[in-house]
């Protein structure tokens, strides 16, 4: 009977490094191991070869950074999607890209099985596994950390350094990252008290702590399309070249860092701290382009929407038809969120330095505190007669039975 191939999602990184040799050690099987480039600047030679030393029979790098960027993130920002205020969903949405090629992989590599690193406290797990259902609800998923003996990364490090495999962790700087071309998380050790301060000049790298940041603010200026960043400062990026440039500027100002206790879709509250410069501008400028372009009602309407929005991508279901219907709406209205924004950059701020649209809904004779020839001011006690009906009659009728 032949093995079981299996194909694992593979980082290098201290989970899937141990995981090989305990699905070679655990069953009769193969493994592939698929690494999803989502912008992290992997070295394919070198992790190909660290997969093949650790066991595995295969090892396939996928460039998924334009695609993760143009079909997921600017989705998620054309929603407006912050998970619990704070979180720009760096990781939530790069794992269904992933999850999704593996599909394809193991399709085309005659797999029965994906497995992952993913442990059964977090919310990846979750996506990795509803992309895979709902893409090939066939498939049988592995998840080592839901059945193994291993019951802490200190034990993961014991295990690779008992068979010699090497890990990019020690017991000293065991934070638990997740690093793709959106941001960088971090999770664990001293962060699991929220009352500590994190240890910025340990664990910031895509940025500068803001009190380092420099005494001189710095402008940047965004153009969109349809919702789109295309250009910075006038010069036209493709999607990679325009968030790299954006990680840069923010990074240097110290712009992107967020620091949150959330919950987590397993029950949890988890603490962890995100940077996120680039993606920081990209939200902050267009919302100031949608508070310049859309009317009120559709704007307080999309503002709901898009907690929901943030719920579907940080629960894992991206492929949900739900997502794909909110889409829909997301795209109707940002036919008109077109236009130039203008940010000012400083230790860790970022505030609007002016936003220009032809689509612009604002118009100055109308709401000028000079004198107009537009609106007759006098029509405003009638529409509040009107608008405040509902309220007097609550009001006359406490009034009539002593309740006022």
């Amino acid at each position: 009977m032949a093995k079981e191939k299996i194909l694992l999602a593979y980082s290098g990184g201290l989970d899937t490094s141990i995981i090989i040799q305990w699905l070679l050690e655990n069953m009769d099987c193969e493994v592939i191991a698929m690494a999803g480039e989502v912008g992290i600047g992997i070295e394919a030679d070198a992790l190909r070869e660290k997969a093949l030393k650790c066991g595995a029979s295969a090892c396939f790098v996928e460039d998924l950074t334009e695609a993760f960027i143009t079909d997921f993130i600017y989705p998620t920002l054309k929603a407006g999607a912050i998970y619990e205020g704070k979180y720009l969903l760096g990781t939530s949405f790069a794992r269904p890209i992933i999850a999704q090629r593996m599909v394809e992989i193991a399709r085309r590599e005659g797999c029965t099985a994906i497995a992952h690193g993913c442990t059964g406290k977090g919310n990846d797990q979750v996506r990795f596994e509803l992309t895979i259902k709902a893409l090939a609800p066939d498939l049988k998923i592995i998840a080592p950390w839901r059945v193994w003996d291993i019951k802490s990364r200190d034990e993961e490090i014991a295990y690779a350094e008992a068979r010699g495999i090497p890990v990019p962790v020690t017991r000293e700087t065991n934070y638990s990252k997740d690093m793709n071309i959106w941001h960088l998380s971090h999770e664990g050790m001293d962060l699991e008290d929220p009352a500590n301060e994190p240890q910025y000049d340990k664990i910031l790298e895509l940025m500068v702590h803001p009190e380092a940041a420099p005494d001189q603010p710095a402008y940047v200026t965004i153009d969109f399309a349809k919702g789109v960043p295309v250009a910075i400062d006038g010069e036209t990026l493709d999607p990679v070249s325009l968030l790299k440039k954006l990680n840069a500027v923010a990074g240097a100002n110290g712009v992107g860092i967020a620091d949150m206790v959330e919950n987590r879709l397993v029950g949890m509250k988890s603490r962890g701290v995100y940077e996120t410069p680039g993606g920081t501008l990209m939200y902050a400028a267009h919302r100031e382009l949608e508070l310049l372009c859309l009317d009120r009602e559709t704007l307080h309407y999309k503002d709901q929407v898009a907690l929901r929005y943030a719920e579907l991508v940080y629960y894992g279901q991206w492929f949900h038809p739900l997502r794909e219907a909110l889409d829909a709406f997301v795209d109707s209205t940002q036919q008109t969120v077109t236009g130039s924004v203008r940010l000012k950059l400083y230790k860790g701020t970022v505030l609007p330095a002016g936003t220009k649209s032809p689509y612009s809904l604002y118009q100055e004779e109308l709401s000028t505190f000079g004198e107009d020839e537009v609106y007759d001011q006098a029509d405003a006690g009638g529409f509040i007669n009107c608008f405040g009906l509902p309220m007097k009659v609550i009001a006359q009728m406490k009034q009539k039975n002593g309740l006022l």
